[in-house]
């Protein structure tokens, strides 16, 4: 065995001897938590390694460490809790909640409209402070309507302080309207503020009253279906149910789109849908019957008449300021059996506006719009107005009776008229013109205007051999434009003006002329009116013009002179003055214009508005010029220029 062996050998045996002996310690060495990674030698001996014991180092890390964070997290336990202990103790036994408010209504949840309602309130604080500065709003419909709005009627009571556990009663009296079984939404509001605070709390509920009655009924018989273009009557009647007098009551009617208001009895108070019913008294009646027509309907359409009732504004006599009631009637447009479509010139509008110098080509369309047969149609048209000339009227298969104004059309004039078959068309015509709006013997003819009115009938076989009889009605009104007259006139001798220059006029000379615009008119008003015309660049306007009140302007860059008129009253230049006015133009030749003829002022064009006819006229009238000759054989003196 060598040296080395030998060695090996005892230190085993050493190490025997270390392991087995009691009084032998062992030393811990300590480690860092994290390894290198760079190898490390061993050392050759044991006995230099001092190792702790295993029971000192669970001391020092386990027990300690577990006891350490028990005892922290006791510490934030306990001061968790007495946080919170003193919030519920501090705080939270102040803080109000609307949850804690309690808003009861001991009253009847039915009142008659119009007889005074009484609403009990209880309002008990349930909280453990008290709600101070607190009042009670009550908030309800100002009229009949169906919710709550900007218009609705408020009532504040102030009810001071409510003390935690206490309660307030009040009782809040006030008047409701409606129709009959409607509901109305009453709004109770309670406002509060709490100690510490200035802020408004709300506490809100909305109780529902029911309609028991009405103070003032409504009713309308009216038929649930119109014919277009026929007449229809809706009859109004109101009774007051009410205890006590109403004064100052009103009932308005709105009218749907397409019915035209014809007459009514008694007759509005104002427009042609507003009446004052007076002062009516317990158990009082007023009746009130509207006739009137559906005009551009289709069919299928359903139109509504709404009807209401209540008291008069005192600011406007025309207006209901508290609606006690309201009703609705609806009615749906339907097909007339047997209808005329009645057309002038080719339209078929209500009214027709139409000059003297135009004729007049009226067409009676007819249909049949039953699924039976109809027989023996007739046809008329009644033709009347202070325009109407009758020496004009021509009916075409067709026969003019001048003694009743009617032309009729028959099967004895027409075979089509005897029988139609279901949907069948067929048309009849007519012309005729007017009359001249002004004349020496008869004078002015005033708001012209021609009124026809076509009917037309046939029947209809019923099981049995009965027969039915079947109408409609169709009307217009052919209004006639009035004839407004425009003359112009180029003066130089005459006229309210001194004019100056060589007449005739020569070139590279100046020569100034006047100008009269002058204006009449025959049976309407016209309103708005204007005439206007420009001036070529060889002519230029002086600024000098009469009468001097007349409003007569002159544009510069654009060489416009323009005569605001405004109105003209019927038979002016007529039967009364005429309207004009009168200016001057210089006029500058060149020796290019010699032996032409210069235009000393454009086109005159009037513009206006026909107030019956509704209609704006427009008058055209030519230019003015003048000859410029070489020689000097013009009259001196002489107006050159004419109308």
């Amino acid at each position: 065995m060598d040296l080395g062996d030998k060695n090996k050998l005892n230190k085993l045996e050493d190490l025997k001897k270390k392991l087995f002996d009691k009084n032998y310690q062992v030393k811990f060495e300590h480690r860092e938590n994290f390894p290198h990674f760079h190898s490390k030698e061993v050392t050759d001996s044991w006995e230099k390694r001092e190792v702790s014991s295993p029971d000192t180092r669970f001391n020092m890390y386990g027990k300690t460490s577990i006891f350490k964070k028990f005892f922290v997290f006791s510490m934030i336990f306990f001061v968790l809790a007495l946080v919170y202990a003193s919030f519920m103790f501090f705080i939270r036994s102040n803080t109000v909640s609307n949850e804690n408010i309690d808003i009861s209504i001991q009253s009847n949840a039915f009142t008659a409209g119009g007889e005074e309602y009484s609403l009990l309130l209880e309002v008990v604080n349930k909280n453990n402070s008290a709600l101070q500065l607190a009042d009670l709003v009550v908030e309800y419909p100002k009229s009949s309507a169906s919710s709550l709005s900007k218009d609705n009627e408020h009532i504040r009571l102030s009810l001071g302080t409510i003390p935690a556990g206490g309660k307030k009663n009040e009782n809040v009296k006030f008047i409701l309207f409606g129709e009959q079984g409607t509901i109305r939404p009453v709004n109770v509001s309670l406002e509060y503020r709490i100690e510490g605070s200035n802020a408004i709390f709300v506490k809100k509920k909305i109780y529902d009253v029911t309609i028991s009655s009405t103070p003032i009924n409504i009713l309308v018989d009216a038929p649930l279906e119109a014919n277009s273009n026929q007449d229809l009557i809706l009859e109004v009647s109101t009774i007051l149910n009410a205890t006590k007098p109403a004064s100052r009551m009103l009932l308005k009617v709105d009218y749907p789109i397409g019915f035209q208001f014809i007459r009514a009895t008694p007759m509005p108070s104002s427009n042609n849908n507003v009446w004052s019913l007076g002062d009516l008294a317990p158990g009082a009646e007023r009746k009130i019957s509207i006739v009137g027509k559906m005009l551009d309907v289709f069919e299928g359409e359903e139109k509504i008449f709404r009807v209401w009732s209540g008291s008069q504004s005192v600011s406007d006599k025309s207006v209901i300021e508290t609606i006690f009631n309201s009703f609705e009637h609806k009615m749906v447009v339907r097909e007339s059996a047997i209808e005329a479509r009645l057309s002038i010139n080719g339209v078929s509008n209500r009214e027709y506006a139409v000059d003297t110098k135009t004729g007049i080509e009226g067409q009676i369309q007819w249909k049949n719009n039953l699924e039976t047969k109809i027989s023996n149609l007739e046809i008329k048209a009644r033709i009347s107005g202070n325009a109407v000339n009758k020496k004009t009227i021509s009916a075409r298969q067709g026969f003019y009776n001048s003694a009743q104004d009617i032309i009729i059309w028959d099967k004895n004039s027409n075979s089509q008229l005897l029988e139609a078959d279901p949907g069948e068309i067929g048309a009849v015509s007519f012309s005729l013109s007017s009359l001249s709006l002004f004349s020496a013997s008869s004078g002015l003819l005033s708001s012209p205007s021609i009124n026809i009115d076509v009917f037309i009938t046939g029947e209809k076989s019923e099981a049995g051999g009965s027969s039915v009889n079947l109408a409609s009605k169709e009307s217009r009104i052919i209004k006639i434009i009035s004839d407004v007259g425009l003359s112009a006139k180029a003066l130089y001798a005459s006229g309210p003006f001194t004019n100056v220059g060589p007449l005739p006029p020569k070139a590279e000379q100046t020569t100034s002329y006047t100008i009269t615009w002058f204006l009449s008119n025959t049976a309407n008003p016209i309103s708005k009116t204007q005439v206007r015309a420009t001036i070529p660049s060889w002519v230029s306007f002086k600024g000098t013009f009469l009468p001097a009140n007349e409003d007569l302007s002159y544009n510069a860059p654009t060489r416009e002179i323009v005569w605001n008129v405004g109105n003209i009253t019927k038979g002016a230049g007529l039967v009364g003055g005429g309207r004009e006015v009168s200016f001057q133009l210089d006029f500058n030749p060149s020796l290019s214009q010699v032996d032409s003829s210069p235009i000393l002022i454009n086109e005159s064009v009037l513009t206006g508005h026909d107030d019956f006819a509704n209609v704006d006229v427009r008058v055209r009238k030519s230019s003015l010029d003048i000859r410029l000759l070489n020689d000097l054989n013009f009259p001196p003196g002489g107006d050159r220029v004419v109308e």
